[in-house]
């Protein structure tokens, strides 16, 4: 491990001490972990290998929402304003689009930028991960002043994201502990609107309420998960 990041894992878990927090950070052979001495998590992409072939990438209901008419994504840029362990900014990255992701928690953030580049080193995910840029950032405050405005802003305020597996779930508490779910959701979206994209795409549960009650032009739905697109004049 780099003396820098030795550094600053030992500022987070200094950090996580005063706090008071039960769970601490370790760098293991598999890349930085988050755990609480039983359970532990890490960020890693290279599940995301499987779905990002060319054949099934396109089939991705976050792809499909996030198409802009007229345009592939190629150079078009997306902010992922909830960005947690990276793995949607992954799906669009792969699709061509450049993405900002931000991340204000600094142990999640930190546990995405090795996520990251560990993910840079495997041939299958490096070209995608070259057009993420990771910021640690509050993306409500940041996105009212961005220039030039993103073509997308994409926002999932379910964070940690539901998983089918009980294990998984336990794990992702280890998450809750540091970053809870969004609790200020109508600001989220007023800031994604005052950073004047062209859509908005807003990953809700399947019959969940609209994001501050506002009605999107268009949804996408799965089964468990739906896309709520806002359309918005440039």
């Amino acid at each position: 491990m780099s003396d820098w990041k030795e550094r600053r894992v030992t500022e987070l878990n200094e950090m996580l001490a005063r706090e008071g927090r039960s769970v601490t950070l370790r760098m293991e052979p598999e890349g930085l972990t988050l755990t609480d001495g039983n359970l532990s998590i890490r960020g890693d992409l290279t599940q995301m290998i499987p779905r990002l072939a060319p054949g099934r990438l396109q089939g991705e209901f976050l792809v499909k929402a996030a198409k802009m008419k007229g345009d592939s994504g190629d150079q078009l840029l997306a902010v992922d304003a909830t960005a947690g362990l990276g793995e949607d900014s992954l799906l669009l990255a792969a699709a061509g689009w450049r993405v900002i992701l931000f991340e204000y928690d600094p142990v999640i953030a930190a546990l995405l930028q090795d996520s990251l580049e560990r993910a840079a080193c495997v041939p299958e995910l490096a070209d995608a991960v070259s057009r993420m840029e990771l910021r640690e950032e509050d993306s409500i405050m940041a996105l009212r002043g961005m220039d030039p405005a993103p073509d997308l802003v994409l926002l999932d305020p379910m964070f940690p994201e539901r998983q089918k597996s009980a294990l998984v779930k336990k794990k992702f508490q280890l998450l809750q502990q540091l970053e809870s779910p969004c609790a200020e959701e109508r600001s989220l979206l007023a800031a994604a609107l005052a950073a004047c994209p062209r859509k908005i795409v807003i990953k809700r549960p399947l019959k969940g309420p609209f994001l501050g009650a506002r009605n999107p032009s268009y949804s996408i739905k799965g089964k468990a998960i739906r896309y709520d697109c806002i359309v918005l004049p440039r």
